[in-house]
């Protein structure tokens, strides 16, 4: 996971955008620059538009889906998105405490005991079973990445990643062994939920092990093994399992997968992958170019798109199951108003093209990186600790609105939409680059100008109206109030019950609808949702 020449600002329009902001005053036009003309036809055939972006998310490792403020933030992106699945690192992480080997005559695990054990598998379900009836009773199914690798079923326990809690990455000493941890872990699955049930879910092998955290050498061909291994176990236990992979850093490996999957006759019933705007080029495409944040996803998104197209398993369901702005924790990129526009033109280019999308993550109750030390510190949480709400929460919720009928429209800067009743739904945008692209947060205003947007909506009744939701600086943005705050790394508790409140949606404003026409201004990194009835 790693790190576009901003258009040069006409000092008229940055003085006049300047004082828009300071006044709330985003109706004005603005100077200087050309409008945007949106044209709709409200009665067009339109495409199916179904809300891959929202269907999935990440989140920290497993263990943490006990805690509470967790719940309470999986309750809350639930509630704006209706998402569907969850995605983590770690049910097989020692922490969850699913496989020890016992030692003869002993039944349980003794910690002090450091040989490993020589006895028989001990298996014990009690919080994976408190982990997934969590999700269950909120309504979202667990998406199972299966790993990390228990300690007793290490090749080499020193093989630890890097993440603060330190997951081992090994291959299994014995593929007896994990075939029937494998077994065991979907017999129970099965036995305690129904396979009516467990058979909705997705059992995805390993993560990423093209990169860091496969310790197997070499890397792709021995997770070849893993993977082989782990489908042909879940699928003894039920064909109705849905198994897939590789799973996969930079879009990277998949032709690769596929073509061995096919050879080897291995079940495989889903296509994954992962992605990140700051990832490279090189790592990507294997090209020396410099490739926009805006648009190294869907890019990416495209390429693995043809290349399960050309393979033998075209209908399959492709998930990008890890995607986001940024890999790292950059302040100004995934904390700030900049994801509102980001996300808004990652869903106009992907769409089509992929089945999910999985965001990293919906809550930063998360620590990769160990214990969160301040609310903002450009986590990828949409919900950031304590449950403040980011701006790209209030972006997600913004979007959620669209219709599931595409229709067309000639800019890269609008999305339409209609939903079954008729409304249509538009979400505009002014994409500007972040402010700084380091861990370090960089105060100050994205450079570029406001822009006037012209909307003309044609076949609309005589009494239609709108509705307008706006995200920007001055719009749903708990981040200004944080700077207003002078950044506390421990805010007070009334301190963060103002932030909880600043980063509330700003409420929707009405807009005049003229002979199927209206106008509006976005300043940069503004993105604006309209609905017309």
């Amino acid at each position: 996971m790693k790190k576009t020449k901003p258009a040069r600002t006409h000092a008229l329009a940055a003085l006049l955008a300047a004082a828009l902001l300071a006044v709330g005053a985003p109706q004005v036009a603005a100077a200087a620059n050309a409008a945007v003309q949106v044209r709709v036809d409200a009665k067009a055939h339109g495409t199916p538009f179904p809300h891959f972006w929202e269907e999935m998310f990440g989140s920290g490792r497993a263990s943490l889906t006990l805690r509470d403020d967790y719940r309470k933030d999986l309750a809350e992106a639930k509630r704006i998105t209706g998402f569907s699945y969850v995605r983590f690192h770690g049910i097989l992480d020692d922490d969850v405490g699913l496989f020890q080997l016992g030692k003869a005559g002993q039944p349980f695990y003794n910690a002090a005991d450091k040989s490993g054990g020589d006895g028989q598998p001990v298996y014990n379900f009690s919080y994976v079973d408190q982990i997934y009836d969590g999700l269950l009773e909120r309504g979202v199914r667990p998406f199972v990445e299966l790993g990390f690798m228990p300690r007793d079923l290490s090749s080499d326990p020193k093989a630890l990643q890097d993440f603060w809690y330190h997951p081992n990455v090994a291959p299994p000493k014995d593929y007896a062994l994990w075939d029937g941890m494998i077994r065991a872990f979907a017999q129970h699955l099965v036995a305690r939920y129904g396979i009516d049930e467990v058979s909705q879910w997705y059992f995805e092998v390993w993560n990423e092990p093209n990169i860091g955290f496969w310790a197997g050498n070499p890397k792709m061909e021995t997770y070849y093994t893993l993977y082989d291994h782990t489908a042909r176990a879940l699928k003894s236990v039920s064909p109705r399992l849905r198994v897939g992979g590789p799973s996969t850093a930079q879009a990277a490996e998949v032709a690769g997968f596929l073509r061995h999957v096919h050879a080897a006759d291995v079940p495989l019933d889903f296509v994954s992958t992962h992605v990140y705007g700051d990832d490279t080029a090189e790592n990507v495409f294997r090209t020396d170019e410099n490739i926009p944040r805006k648009d190294m996803v869907c890019r990416a998104v495209d390429k693995v798109h043809k290349e399960i197209q050309a393979s033998p398993y075209s209908k399959l369901p492709f998930f990008m199951s890890e995607y986001n702005a940024s890999y790292a924790n950059l302040p100004n990129v995934t904390d700030t108003v900049y994801m509102g526009p980001w996300l808004a033109n990652t869903i106009r280019a992907c769409a089509g093209k992929v089945d999910a999308m999985s965001y990293w993550t919906f809550s930063d109750v998360f620590e990769e990186g160990g214990v969160v030390r301040s609310p903002f510190y450009g986590g990828f949480g949409l919900i950031a600790e304590r449950n403040i709400a980011k701006p790209s929460f209030n972006a997600f919720a913004m979007l959620h609105r669209l219709g599931d009928v595409r229709l067309p429209v000639a800019s890269d800067s609008a999305i339409a939409t209609r939903r079954a009743d008729g409304t249509v739904v538009l979400a505009l945008w002014n994409y500007a680059p972040p402010v700084g692209d380091t861990a370090a947060y960089t105060v100050g205003k994205p450079k570029g100008e406001v822009r006037h947007f012209e909307v003309e909506l044609s076949a609309l009744p005589a009494q239609a109206t709108a509705q307008v939701w706006r995200l920007d600086e001055n719009h749903g943005n708990v981040i200004a109030t944080f700077d207003r705050m002078g950044r506390p790394a421990f805010p007070s508790r009334e301190q963060i019950e103002q932030l909880r409140e600043a980063g509330k949606p700003s409420a929707p404003e009405q807009l005049a609808v003229h002979g199927g026409k209206l106008g509006l201004d976005i300043p940069p990194q503004g993105l604006v949702v309209i609905e017309v009835k």
